[in-house]
């Protein structure tokens, strides 16, 4: 078993164009992953100089290269519970963000013609429990009913056993058709060379360290382990990932929790066998607090993943996990007793106290992060807006102009984690 991201080890490692490395740049950017790649993208094509600044030796080496491969609309919240809170036009604005998400990853894969398994198969919530069928149906006939989304469509267990997933374990589903999956690292890839072929730089093992602001309209100055570049904007479009400091960035740190998300890959299935489990091939993921979300591949693996344990990813967590998620696996799909695994691997996901990305701008420097495990399709769709925003075009913002105080006790390397995992263990068995 390869205790690596599937998506990373299956596509060649991405090698930069050799250039000089740049003292000044219209658009500096930090972090190399799909909504700095995105970004860059754009604003490259515009005629911008842009310079993307990588800490790690890869593109696309954190999140965007370590999730589940699902491209998915939906928000991470229910749509009801959500409208109920902040009002329907808004809840529907958010819900809506998600479809242009998922249109703007399409778009991108057409537009530079990347070769990433790209398809629109949809993505089916599963329910575990009668009540979560229950709260699935209210959903769906919300959603219709307020005009948000009318092509979900709710199958009751039988249908899901029939036509979907080839397991017992399941009350029902409600089936989101807008929803989408692709390789990580072969987008991630296409990506990187889309900037490179407009113009843009990518500089890898370029941690940025410091950040002289320029203020008033001045040009700022980012100090890396490679050196410094001035900058007339500065986008930082990083997480909390490995690479995560506490100093330069901490503001934005605070605000979010980075949680371990873990995943399995089996050894190939063949296409019959995995045409069996999951006759459309959609991206599926189970109603939970702590749930599994599981996906094939375009070899016929099943990938899986979930909290397997609430901590941070690396190597040896990592590996921790592998038997918890081939039990969770197996609980769903007993029959694949007899297949291996051959990759697992964990990744950070950026949680923020709602469940909701943030975007916008403080002392000069921009920004876009926080997605909060729906980040593949938002990303990507963020890296767009920001840099029309940095270009000067009125563009709207999704997640711009609401509050985001700190979160209580969070200083620096989450030290409650295993307190948080407990209350949602306790949630999910009693609900």
């Amino acid at each position: 078993m390869k205790v690596q991201s599937y998506w990373m080890d299956t596509v060649p490692r991405y090698g930069p164009r050799q250039s000089d490395w740049p003292d000044t740049v219209d658009v500096a950017i930090v972090g190399a992953g799909f909504t700095g790649l995105s970004a860059a993208l754009a604003l490259a094509a515009r005629g911008a100089r842009v310079a993307v600044l990588e800490a790690g030796d890869r593109v696309a080496s954190e999140a965007s290269g370590r999730n589940g491969g699902h491209v998915n609309n939906g928000l991470a919240h229910d749509y009801g519970e959500l409208a109920a809170r902040v009002g329907i036009e808004q809840a529907r604005a958010w819900y809506r963000a998600y479809d242009d998400a998922v249109d703007t990853v399409e778009r991108i894969v057409r537009e530079e013609a990347i070769d990433c398994g790209f398809a629109r198969n949809g993505k089916l919530k599963l329910a575990t429990r009668p009540g979560h069928y229950d709260a699935l149906a209210r959903s769906a006939e919300r959603l219709v009913a307020d005009g948000v989304d009318t092509d979900v469509e709710l199958l009751d267990g039988a249908r899901v056993r029939s036509e979907e997933i080839c397991s017992g374990r399941f009350f029902g589903g409600l089936v989101y058709k807008r929803s989408a999956q692709m390789h990580m690292g072969r987008f991630a890839n296409g990506l990187a060379e889309a900037v490179e072929r407009k113009g843009g730089q990518i500089l890898l093992d370029a941690e940025v360290e410091r950040i002289e602001h320029g203020g008033a309209g001045k040009p700022s100055v980012l100090h890396t382990s490679r050196g410094s570049v001035r900058a007339t904007q500065v986008l930082l479009a990083s997480g909390a990932g490995r690479h995560g400091s506490y100093g330069e960035f901490g503001w934005l740190r605070r605000r979010m929790v980075p949680v371990g998300s873990f995943i399995i890959a089996t050894a190939p299935l063949g296409r019959e066998r995995a045409q069996k489990l999951i006759a459309r091939r959609r991206t599926c993921t189970t109603v939970a607090n702590i749930h599994h979300y599981f996906r094939l591949t375009d070899d016929d693996r099943l990938i899986l993943g979930g909290r397997a344990h609430f901590g941070m990813s690396s190597p040896k967590s990592d590996a921790r996990s592998a038997p918890i998620l081939r039990e969770g696996m197996l609980g769903i799909f007993p029959e694949l007793a007899d297949v291996a695994v051959d990759y697992c691997w964990g990744g950070v996901v950026d949680m923020t106290r709602d469940r909701l990305p943030q975007a916008g701008e403080r002392d000069g420097i921009w920004y876009s992060t926080g997605y909060s495990g729906h980040g593949t399709q938002m990303s990507v769709h963020m890296g767009q807006v920001m840099a029309k925003i940095l270009a000067g075009e009125p563009q709207d913002n999704p997640w711009g102009g609401r509050p985001w105080p700190a979160i209580p006790g969070h200083f620096g390397p989450p030290w409650f984690l295993p307190l948080v995992g407990a209350y949602y263990r306790t949630k999910d068995r009693f609900s």
